[in-house]
């Protein structure tokens, strides 16, 4: 497994090994022990067990996000794209934070197999670029809807750069409801 550091300070970018042969391909998307020896090597805070998986599929357009928990149920995030394409963003909603209101965004694939580890204090959502896109993420703490939060994801104060993917966004109710940044609440 390796980890590479982004310029949001705790939000990393996570590469399974991956075995192939003429047969396909093997890999462990996930290892408890790797994983705490690996964020340890890397100089990072280990985080609370994961003690939850979520699975969504969203068709070409879908817009999910970005989405919170603050404390007592503040959520890191695991993620990662099963099937199809998915432009994943992370959002620093760390108030005092010198990265505050920044972002960083990447492609998901099955492809690439890359996955996004999200720590405590960010917003996440992402975009699905292809019908049928499996997005499958691992929580640090269960969901409590009196602690979730949302900010709007086209935000001018975040100026996120969404890819084009052909189709107008499909947002839920809750989403496109969603207050700014700067009347959301926040990690204080």
């Amino acid at each position: 497994m390796k980890l590479s550091k982004t310029p949001l300070p705790g939000v990393l970018i996570v590469e399974p090994t991956a075995f192939g042969d003429d047969r396909g391909w093997f890999m462990e998307s996930f290892t408890e022990p790797k994983w705490l020896a690996a964020l340890e090597a890397a100089g990072e805070p280990l985080p609370r067990r994961f003690v939850q998986d979520n699975h969504s599929c969203s068709q070409r357009g879908v817009l999910r996000g970005l989405h919170y928990q603050l404390p007592p149920h503040a959520q890191g995030k695991l993620v990662r794209v099963v099937k199809g394409r998915a432009w994943d963003v992370a959002v620093d909603i760390r108030e005092g934070s010198p990265h505050f209101g920044q972002w960083l965004g990447l492609e998901l694939n099955t492809e690439n197999r890359r996955q996004l580890w999200i720590p405590e204090g960010f917003a996440h959502g992402f975009v699905a670029l292809e019908d049928d896109t499996h997005f499958l993420y691992k929580t640090t703490d269960t969901y409590a809807k009196d602690c979730e939060g949302a900010i709007r994801w086209d935000d001018p104060q975040l100026a996120i750069a969404w890819p084009d993917t052909g189709v107008a966004p499909r947002l839920a109710p809750k989403d496109a409801a969603a207050p700014l940044l700067a009347h959301a609440r926040v990690f204080q």
